[in-house]
């Protein structure tokens, strides 16, 4: 940690740097007056002015010293960093129209504030590094003159990896979430240190603490500490350490899901200084409820799909209560809330489809769905459903788990469900055509191309494998497309039985039921061991070998489905990293798999 070219932390403690700064503000009067500026005591005042004129930042008559104002100039702001990448997942349910930077308090936009403010103290280099729903942030270069950078993994990796865009920007920098309403303006024109901001309020999730020597020191889990605000300066020395150590942890899986503060971390404390500040002067909005809180009149809680749970359930808005996101579907998003009062009192979760879904699922044709499984047992019928916008609002089940794809016990379990739902042989006016499917998704990249430069012939060979899998016997019924594990539901009965339901069926249609199969086995990521070893559970041992070359063709048209799905969720700024590049591996890998097992070249299970 620095504070000076040559003047280590330990030489100039943070109550020294805040009467420094106080000094460089207005000349001395009387300690007094300082004591009250600095908010520090009247005997920190006079050491800390002791300390201050021996090591020669301040002269006899308590004036600045050529030393401590190089010092000043060599500390100054050179630049600032928005981080504005990510979902704001928390924010739901408007975030599924809002970046969170772009939330209004009181007519004015987070972001907008936060460049305005940097720019009063002549902050002018400003980086945002934007990700999801990039495109609503062009405004900002035209009407402040600031640089967008794109943080093409924001939807599959955290913030480390969004700052690690712009690393080679850090020195004499502020690093600020998007999500941060200031009341005063937290920057200025001189700083002497590298700090982080925290704020006086206890706070259960928080990992660190302010101790006696305004040092950020690691508490263990759920001890309290003090709120983590999220706002950071940092020196040229403390930038070269963080930028080192963020380069070695975007290499690092273990940091995918990590914010970027973990750089900031020696041993059990940060290697900068705590700033502490007031609560209801710098608040951090990472729900719709806190922008409530915070101002009730925001434009942006008037969401229409609040206003359907208002008018569904028969509640007020203010009755909406304990908004939590749950886990970001490939499709949709999901939220789960809580009524507080009223004949509807309890806990539901509501679902709402994601980027560009309208373009790829048949509303209708879902409701049709849940039309012919009612009754059936595999999952609880909806509370609400709209046909045409595809919100959804179901009963939440307390202590719900989804199938473990590495668990043989849940395997078996959802494979027999699975098998149940396929011999009822259900029907429905509608078809899934997984190869008009795959001609669809890309017709929807427009002019972008492939991102695979073999993509041609890959499609060429997948495309072949229509009439192989049209040679085969299959039965044709209701299949449900997306049966992979996380749309196995188990849970327990209010009797204590455990329970299991296939939920999510908005792709179903008529099809090849061993379509389901191949499914599991590519959301899972499995391996060809695995692949076997779920089709015979499946098929209780008894897989012939044209059966399973017929599925090992499913998994390979599939991949290349689900990974033109993929390059058209990316076009919308929507990464799936790793997942997407399984699934054209698999839509390679298998159609050989197929056609050596169809030729005779292996045996079933090679």
């Amino acid at each position: 940690m620095e504070c000076s070219g040559n003047v280590s932390i330990e030489e100039l403690p943070k109550q020294e740097s805040d009467i420094l700064y106080e000094l460089y503000k207005e000349p001395f009067i009387n300690q007094r007056i300082l004591s009250e500026t600095s908010g520090h005591s009247m005997e920190v005042v006079n050491k800390s002015l002791n300390r201050l004129i021996e090591y020669e930042y301040l002269d006899e008559h308590v004036q600045l010293t050529a030393k401590s104002r190089e010092l000043f100039r060599n500390r100054a702001p050179r630049n600032a960093i928005i981080l504005a990448a990510g979902f704001g997942m928390r924010m739901v349910p408007i975030n599924l129209t809002t970046p969170k930077g772009l939330l209004e308090v009181n007519g004015e936009r987070l972001i907008d504030r936060l460049i305005k403010q940097l720019n009063e103290v002549g902050v002018e280099d400003i980086t945002v590094v934007v990700g999801f729903m990039k495109d609503s942030f062009e405004y900002l270069v035209k009407e402040y003159g600031v640089k967008l950078s794109q943080a093409v993994d924001y939807a599959s990796k955290n913030n480390i990896h969004s700052l690690a865009t712009v690393i080679e920007k850090l020195g004499n920098t502020y690093i600020i979430p998007c999500d941060i309403w200031c009341d005063r303006n937290p920057f200025r024109r001189y700083e002497l240190c590298s700090w982080y901001m925290v704020n006086d309020l206890v706070d259960e999730s928080s990992d660190v603490r302010v101790n006696r020597k305004m040092e950020l020191v690691k508490i263990s889990e759920n001890s309290g500490g003090n709120g983590m605000v999220g706002i950071c300066y940092l020196t040229v020395g403390d930038a070269e350490i963080v930028k080192r150590r963020i380069k070695d942890y975007v290499h690092d899986k273990n940091y995918d899901d990590r914010f970027w503060e973990e750089a900031l971390y020696f041993n059990d404390r940060m290697i900068v200084q705590a700033r502490v500040v007031h609560a209801s002067d710098v608040v951090e909005i990472n729900t719709y409820e806190q922008l409530r809180d915070l101002d009730s009149d925001s434009g942006q809680l008037k969401s229409d799909v609040l206003q359907t749970i208002s008018t569904e359930m028969q509640c007020r808005s203010e009755d909406i209560v304990d908004i939590e996101v749950l886990k970001k579907g490939m499709t949709n998003r999901s939220f789960l809330f809580r009524i507080k009062s009223g004949e509807n009192a309890g806990k539901y979760i509501m679902r709402v489809p994601g980027e560009g879904t309208e373009q790829l699922i048949d509303r209708e044709h879902e409701t049709n769905v849940f039309s012919a499984i009612r009754g059936l047992g595999f999952c609880e019928e909806p509370v609400y459903i709209n046909p045409f916008n595809g919100y959804k609002i179901t009963k939440y089940l307390e202590g719900a788990r989804t199938c473990d794809p590495g668990n043989k016990d849940d395997i078996r379990k959802c494979m027999r469900k699975l098998r149940n739902f396929h011999e009822m042989k259900l029907s429905v006016q509608h078809t899934f055509d997984i190869f008009a499917q795959i001609e669809f998704y890309e017709s929807l990249w427009g002019e972008s191309p492939s991102v695979y430069h073999d993509y041609q012939k890959v499609k060429e060979n997948v495309m072949s494998l229509k009439n192989v899998v049209d040679s085969f016997d299959k039965e044709w019924c209701l299949t449900h497309i997306d049966a992979v594990p996380d749309n196995f539901l188990f849970y327990k009965s209010e009797e204590g039985e455990e329970k299991l339901q296939l939920i999510d069926w908005e792709y179903s249609g008529m099809q090849d039921p061993h379509v389901d199969i191949a499914m599991f086995c590519i959301y899972s990521m499995y391996d060809r061991e695995h692949v076997d070893a779920l089709i015979d559970i499946y098929f209780e041992g008894r897989c012939d070998r044209n059966t399973r070359a017929k599925i090992y063709c499913y998994i390979s048209m599939c991949g290349l489905l689900w990974s033109n799905w993929c390059e058209y969720k990316r076009n919308l700024g929507v990464e799936f990293g790793e997942y997407s590049l399984w699934q054209y591996k698999y839509a390679k890998e298998y159609f050989r798999y197929a056609l050596k097992l169809i030729n005779g070249k292996g045996d079933n299970k090679q």
